[in-house]
């Protein structure tokens, strides 16, 4: 049996009842940034680490709004959301170096969304050979490091 280590999962697996609602409009009403991986607020959206990234790194970028597609955004939300965006992108390159980046949204359930009615940003850092014999096969993922050491790294990134 193998066994993958993964500690950031704890909170998660251990509250319980989920909470209903958006957990984006949850998390952006508390005050506890650092709790909810928040890594910076702009004035219509904000950068939050994702709970379960694909790779390192893998933010969002996130309306205050609870809209769910880009036609129900306000241009200014959308305007900022690509702003963030690059910052992200220029965060994620130097901080960790990648070889390439993923950048996108999936609007709707069945388009994928994790979480439907609430657009949201997808940004992260790629290289070759992340989709190794671990995910293709073993169909899980290594992360090199703990999601609030990450949270640091690009939050720190993110403010310059």
């Amino acid at each position: 049996m193998d066994h993958l280590w993964s500690p950031w999962r704890y909170r998660y697996v251990t509250k319980g009842d989920k909470p209903s609602g958006c957990v984006f409009c949850r998390m952006v009403a508390e005050t506890n940034d650092a709790e909810n991986l928040i890594l910076m607020r702009g004035k219509y959206n904000f950068a939050v680490l994702n709970l379960y990234p694909y790779t390192n790194g893998h933010l969002m970028i996130v309306p205050y709004e609870h809209v769910a597609t880009m036609g129900e955004a306000k241009p200014e939300v959308l305007a900022e959301m690509m702003e963030l965006t690059q910052r992200a992108e220029m965060a994620l390159s130097a901080v960790y170096k990648p070889q390439g980046v993923n950048i996108g949204m999936n609007v709707g359930e069945c388009a994928g969304a994790g979480v439907a009615g609430h657009i949201h940003m997808h940004v992260l850092p790629r290289w070759f050979g992340d989709a190794n014999f671990m995910t293709v096969l073993g169909e899980a993922r290594v992360h090199i490091e703990e999601l609030t050491v990450t949270w640091n790294r690009l939050r720190d990134a993110l403010a310059k």
